[in-house]
C-alpha cells in the first residue's frame, strides 16, 4: 500500500485544498494550512492516505467503498440501509464535464468482496483507481457540498422543538476554526446526515443530526470537544442497538479512535 506522505501527496492536495471550504458560504474562510490539515485527515481516516485505499471493500459489508470519502457503491440488485453515494459522485463529476469510465454509470460490477479483491489487478479496477486518483479535487468538493447542504436536510428532519438547538450547535461547531470544521466534514462523510429512516436501529440513528441532538445545552468553550463527546455516546448506542449478526462491536474501537481526532489539535 503506497502512502501519500511524500511529494505525490503534497502535489495532489495542493491541487484542491485552496477551495475546500471557500466553495461554501456556510463557513468562515479557513487558511491554506487549516484546510490542508482537514483534507489530509479525511483521506487518512478513510484510506490511510493511500492510492490503494481509494478502492476498498470492507469485511462484513455488501458494497464497495471508493475514493477519499469511501463513497458507497452497491452491486446490481443489492441494497442496504446506507445511502449510496458513489453514483451521486459520478453524476457530480459528469456535470462538471469530467470524463468518467462508462461502467461507473451503472451498479458496482463486482458482486462480493471476494470478487472485488480478485479483480485488484484487472484493467477495469486499474481504470477505476486511475479515475479516483484523477478526481481527488472533485471528491473534496463533493464532500464539502454534502456538508453545505446538510443543515437544511437536518432541520427539515428534526422535530420542530429541536430545530433551533440543532442549528445553534451546528453553527457553533462550524465557527470553531480547525477542529470544529474538520469534525463536521469528517462526521457527515463518516456517518451521514442522520435523516434517513433506513439508517436507524430501534428507531435511533447515528448521523450528524443525532450527534447535534445529543449535545448538552451546557456549552463549554470547546465546541469540537463537546461534539466529540456526543458522537461517542451516539456511536456506542448504535452498536448496542445493532443486529447481533452484524457484530458491530468489532468496529467501535476504531470509530471512537477516529472521533478522538476531533479532540486534538
Amino acid at each position: 500500500m503506497r502512502h501519500l506522505d511524500g511529494s505525490l501527496g503534497r502535489t495532489l492536495f495542493a491541487a484542491f485544498i485552496g477551495f475546500l471550504f471557500c466553495a461554501t458560504s456556510s463557513y468562515a474562510i479557513l487558511s491554506h494550512a487549516e484546510t490542508g490539515r482537514i483534507g489530509r485527515k479525511v483521506w487518512d481516516n478513510e484510506c490511510n492516505g493511500s492510492v490503494a485505499g481509494l478502492t476498498s471493500w470492507n469485511a462484513g459489508e455488501n458494497f464497495a467503498s471508493l475514493g477519499i470519502g469511501h463513497f458507497i457503491w452497491y452491486p446490481k440488485d443489492m441494497r442496504g440501509p446506507f445511502d449510496e453515494s458513489f453514483p451521486k459522485f459520478v453524476d457530480y463529476v459528469t456535470s462538471r464535464g469530467k470524463k468518467v469510465p462508462a461502467f461507473t454509470h451503472g451498479p458496482c460490477p463486482w458482486n462480493s468482496r471476494m470478487e472485488f479483491e480478485h479483480a485488484a489487478q484487472t484493467d477495469m479496477m486499474k481504470q477505476l483507481r486511475q479515475f479516483l486518483v484523477a478526481t481527488i479535487d472533485e471528491q473534496a468538493q463533493f464532500l464539502v457540498l454534502r456538508l453545505d447542504k446538510s443543515l437544511q436536510k437536518m432541520l427539515a428532519a428534526a422535530p420542530p422543538n429541536e430545530r433551533a438547538k440543532v442549528e445553534r450547535q451546528f453553527n457553533r461547531i462550524a465557527s470553531a476554526r480547525g477542529r470544529g470544521s474538520y469534525a463536521l466534514v469528517d462526521y457527515v462523510n463518516f456517518k451521514g446526515e442522520g435523516v434517513l429512516e433506513t439508517e436507524r436501529y430501534h428507531g435511533e440513528g447515528w448521523g450528524l443530526l443525532q450527534v447535534l441532538q445529543e449535545m448538552s445545552g451546557a456549552e463549554s468553550a470547546d465546541p469540537a470537544r463537546d461534539f466529540a463527546g456526543a458522537a461517542r455516546k451516539v456511536l456506542s448506542r448504535r452498536v448496542q442497538n445493532s443486529p447481533p449478526e452484524r457484530n458491530e462491536s468489532r468496529w467501535l474501537a476504531g470509530w471512537l479512535a477516529r472521533i478522538g481526532t476531533y479532540d486534538r489539535d
